[in-house]
C-alpha cells in the first residue's frame, strides 16, 4: 500500500493519534526510556510530512498527558527538553510547508522554556493556511470538559447564557478544540485498548484503530495502512445499512 493507492476523496479530515510505546521500544533494545522518546520524534516527523502530502487538514498528536507528570522526574525532564528542541528545529519546516501549530492542555504546568517555545511557534505559524497540527501537551480530556463546564457556569451566572440554551454545540464551543472538526480517525499505537483520557468529547463518533506497532516504528507505511483501513470502513453515525444505501443513491442522482 502506498500513497497513490489511497482514495483522495475518502481521506479523513482530522486524524488524532495516541503516540504510545516509546518506553517499551527502548526497553526491548536494552536502552534508556528517553531513547525511545528520541526515536519517537522521527515518527512524528514522518506522520506530519505524510499527512501534509496527502492534504489532511488536521492532525492531533497526544504528546504528554496530565497523568504523565507522575512519571520519574528524569524522564519528564528529558521529555520536556526533547519537546523544546523539536519545536526549535521544526519551525522552519512548518513555515515552509504552511503548517499551523496549536497546543491544547494545561500549558501553565510546562517549564517556562517550553511554554516560550510553544508560544513562539504558535505565533509564528498563526497565519499559515496549510495543515493544522494540534499538539496535546499536559492534556487530559476530563480536565478539558470540566474547564468547559466551569466556563459555561460563569456565563450563566453573568446572564450571558441560559441553562436551556446549552446544547452539544455549546459544549464544543467551550472546549480547547473549538473551531476544529472532531477527529474522523483515532489511531493508537502499541496495542493498548484504551483512549487514555484523550479528546473524550471529540471522539464520540471517531473510527478507532489500534495497531500493535510501537510508536518509534510507526512511519509512513504504517500511517498509510491505517488510512487504507479507515477507507474500508462504513461510517454509519447511527444509521442502518438501508438508510446509508438510500443516501448514497440520492447523492448519485
Amino acid at each position: 500500500m502506498s500513497l497513490v493507492d489511497l482514495d483522495p476523496s475518502r481521506l479523513p479530515r482530522h486524524v488524532a493519534i495516541i503516540m504510545d510505546g516509546n518506553g517499551r521500544w527502548a526497553r526491548g533494545r536494552g536502552l534508556p526510556r528517553i531513547e525511545g522518546h528520541r526515536r519517537g520524534k522521527e515518527a512524528v516527523r514522518a506522520v506530519v510530512e505524510t499527512a501534509h502530502r496527502l492534504g489532511i487538514p488536521y492532525l492531533s498528536l497526544y504528546a504528554f498527558s496530565t497523568e504523565n507528570w507522575s512519571r520519574p522526574r528524569e524522564e519528564v525532564d528529558g521529555l520536556m527538553s526533547l519537546l523544546r528542541r523539536y519545536l526549535a528545529t521544526e519551525l522552519r519546516k512548518m513555515m515552509r510547508n504552511q503548517i499551523r501549530l496549536l497546543a491544547i492542555g494545561n500549558l501553565k504546568r510546562l517549564p517556562r522554556a517550553v511554554q516560550e517555545a510553544l508560544r513562539r511557534n504558535i505565533e509564528a505559524t498563526r497565519n499559515n493556511t496549510g495543515m493544522t497540527v494540534v499538539l496535546a501537551v499536559s492534556y487530559g480530556g476530563r480536565e478539558e470538559i470540566a474547564n468547559a463546564m466551569r466556563a459555561m457556569a460563569h456565563e450563566v451566572r453573568r446572564g450571558n447564557l441560559q441553562p436551556d440554551e446549552i446544547c452539544e454545540a455549546t459544549v464544543s464551543e467551550h472546549l480547547s478544540t473549538a473551531g476544529i472538526p472532531d477527529p474522523d480517525l483515532l489511531i493508537r499505537t502499541s496495542g493498548e485498548m484504551r483512549v487514555s483520557n484523550f479528546l473524550l468529547w471529540q471522539i464520540a463518533y471517531s473510527e478507532l484503530l489500534v495497531t500493535p506497532t510501537l510508536w518509534p516504528d510507526f512511519g509512513e507505511a504504517e500511517f498509510v495502512a491505517a488510512l487504507s483501513h479507515y477507507q474500508g470502513r462504513e461510517r454509519r453515525f447511527g444509521l442502518t445499512d438501508e438508510q446509508i444505501d438510500r443516501e448514497r443513491i440520492g447523492a448519485a442522482r
